[in-house]
């Protein structure tokens, strides 16, 4: 092929290539650019010829490119540019827009000069950008649901665990006042004569009380069992606390032991809004506490306040106290003091008056020691 045809070939090569080239002199000024680098970009050839090439990229980038181009000149050689970057191209009209470049030089009459291939990937770099994007989700999705699956599994585990400790307990609890109903029962049918009433009065009372022993275990576990599974839903609603916990109060004394005085007193206005089935069990579940573990013909004080939008419940009795060391274990489940494994209890009760406290955003405090009593107190703020 001749000399002509070879410069027509390379002319025709270089207008009608699909990709944009770019040819620059030692000092940096376009010395040509085919059709394809001037569709990329938005010029006409005349509006690039002679300008530096700083021309086409954003500005931000300008000074920097200056030192990497006379760099290159010096130490020529072909190469990707940019490998591990993100590349921009700036068009005519001050759009910016991502770029490939491959560079390659020559030399003519002793003159250095570069090629740079410029390619647009703008469509590969969104798909590239809606993959990761796409991947990111899938793996928050996978995360999250593997989150939701641990949390589902520990649950489970948790349930189980309250269940087995549930049977472990219900079969040392339910042991005494199951044989106690059944020894009763007993007897009490051999009393048949009138005289005999006053005995069989005895033996049907602790029927009763037992019953209602095993009844309170039953209904402390499925308390636990629905706050567990999130099933509690709180019922806010006014009411007169004073009276509300009068009438509680009448109705624990009944359970006092001999002598036992229970003592209530209230300050403040009377008005709240709280769950007042979930204050009953609170405060029924205390004062039976103070009942249970307080010695015979001792005063137990319980004090309800409505004062500057707090409302507080207080009972405090002069038992056998808690040890601070059991007091940080205090309200977990089935959890009971070494001083009182004698005593007959579940150890949910207290773990049902904090998660109930939680539920209408209160507070539980303890304060005790061994043998000096013990007293709790709820805080509420309105």
């Amino acid at each position: 092929m001749n000399s002509a045809k070879s410069i027509q070939a390379f002319e025709a090569l270089f207008n009608n290539a699909a990709i944009g080239i770019i040819t620059i002199n030692g000092t940096g000024e376009i010395v040509q650019a085919n059709q394809f680098a001037q569709k990329q970009f938005g010029y006409a050839e005349e509006e690039l010829l002679g300008q530096k090439i700083e021309i086409l990229i954003p500005s931000k980038h300008k000074e920097s490119h200056v030192h990497h181009r006379d760099h290159y000149h010096s130490h020529a050689h072909s190469r990707p540019m940019g490998i591990g970057m993100e590349l921009n191209g700036l068009k005519k009209n001050g759009t910016e827009f991502p770029v490939e470049v491959s560079l390659s030089q020559y030399a003519v009459d002793e003159k250095k000069y570069a090629i740079a291939f410029v390619t647009d990937i703008t469509i590969r770099k969104s798909a590239v950008d809606q993959l990761r994007q796409l991947n990111s989700s899938l793996e928050a999705k996978v995360k999250e649901r593997t989150e939701n699956l641990a949390a589902a599994l520990e649950k489970e585990k948790d349930l189980s665990e309250l269940k087995t400790r549930f049977v472990s307990m219900a079969s040392h609890e339910f042991r005494t006042p199951l044989s106690t109903i059944l020894s009763s029962a007993n007897l009490a049918a051999k009393y048949e004569a009138a005289e005999d009433q006053p005995k069989r009065e005895k033996h049907l009372d602790r029927i009763v009380s037992n019953v209602n022993n095993l009844t309170d275990i039953l209904n402390d576990f499925l308390s636990v069992g629905r706050i567990e599974e999130g099933k509690i839903q709180v019922r806010f609603a006014d009411f007169d606390i004073f009276d509300f916990t009068s009438v509680i109060m009448a109705e624990m004394k009944s359970l006092a032991k001999n002598g036992q005085q229970i003592i209530y007193k209230h300050d403040g206005t009377n008005m709240v809004c709280l769950d007042s089935s979930m204050i009953r069990h609170i405060l029924t579940n205390l004062v039976s506490n103070a009942i249970k573990f307080s010695p015979a013909s001792s005063q137990i004080f319980v004090t309800s306040s409505v004062l500057a939008g707090e409302v507080q419940l207080s009972v405090k009795d002069a038992g056998v106290g808690i040890s601070k060391e059991d007091q940080q274990h205090l309200t977990e489940r089935f959890f009971r003091g070494e001083n009182v494994t004698n005593i007959q209890g579940t150890g949910l009760g207290l773990h049902i008056v904090k998660k109930y406290a939680e539920l209408m955003n209160g507070t539980l405090k303890c304060i005790s020691e061994l043998g000096a009593g013990t007293e709790f107190i709820i805080k509420f703020t309105q």
